[in-house]
């Protein structure tokens, strides 16, 4: 039976499995921080860029299916998460998209699909309108481009249960383990006054965008997600039935197939 966590019980209690073994991880320093990523499979490349507090292996449940499927899984710790490190500098999506961008120009990618969560696909975005060259495609999950797309916060027991294994991760992969307050501070300022792109913003990232939107989002309005697919150039809206916020954990074989589907609309790279 395909794995399902809809309450995010087995998350909050044992986290994702470990991401495949590889030798093929690096530490690439940007902007006053040392970057973490891992690379795993051949073939096009996909980046997968996860969520706000999170790390990559929260993407555990989706790179064996990539490489299965013939792509080059690239997972990478955002600036600050995980085993990435940050500065004083102001968290903000301009930032983090040339943290993706120095991770491809080490890892010699000159062109990848990006697969973003939550922040990860804001940051994706951001670094297609910036180097519409270097992106083959943005699967855009669950994030608003302005303050408009997001609903007033409720918090719930899977929110609760997410938000309580974010911190056990922290503290055992951070290199400020102590650090975990200070941290969500400045993620949830950014989130709260970033990004601000207008329709004109939207119009000028001219690369395949699948917004995809899970009906029951916790945090992001279904009537957001169909404004961007209309005022991107190639933006198509896929709706998930049955999840939230955190389809990726609850229900991956549903997940995986909408990324499946969407890299198979790309252009060859």
């Amino acid at each position: 039976m395909p794995l399902r966590d809809d309450e995010l019980v087995q998350f909050a209690a044992d986290g994702t499995p470990p991401l495949p073994v590889t030798d093929a991880t690096w530490i690439v320093e940007n902007e006053g921080v040392r970057i973490w990523c891992a690379s795993h499979g051949s073939g096009a490349p996909v980046i997968l860029l996860h969520g706000g507090l999170g790390h990559s292996g929260n993407w555990s449940n989706q790179v064996p299916a990539l490489v299965d499927a013939g792509y080059r899984a690239v997972v990478i710790d955002s600036r600050g998460h995980g085993r990435s490190t940050r500065d004083e500098q102001p968290y903000s999506y301009q930032l983090m998209a040339s943290d993706v961008l120095a991770v491809m120009d080490h890892l010699a990618i000159p062109k990848a699909a990006i697969v973003g969560w939550s922040d990860g696909a804001c940051t994706g975005l951001v670094l297609a309108r910036r180097h519409p060259e270097r992106v083959a495609g943005v699967f855009f999950f669950a994030c608003n481009m302005d303050s408009s797309g997001t609903k007033p916060f409720v918090g719930t027991p899977v929110i609760d249960r997410c938000f309580s294994r974010h911190v056990a991760d922290y503290a055992a992969l951070s290199t400020t383990p102590d650090d975990f307050k200070a941290f969500s501070e400045a993620v949830g300022l950014m989130q709260r006054t970033q990004p601000d792109y207008s329709a004109a913003d939207l119009a000028e990232i001219d690369v395949p965008v699948l917004v995809i939107q899970s009906a029951d989002d916790e945090f992001i309005r279904i009537e957001h997600a169909e404004y961007l697919a209309g005022a991107l150039p190639q933006g198509r809206l896929r709706v998930l039935e049955g999840v939230t916020h955190f389809a990726p954990l609850q229900r991956p074989a549903l997940f995986n197939e909408a990324i499946a589907d969407f890299l198979a609309t790309l252009p060859s790279r």
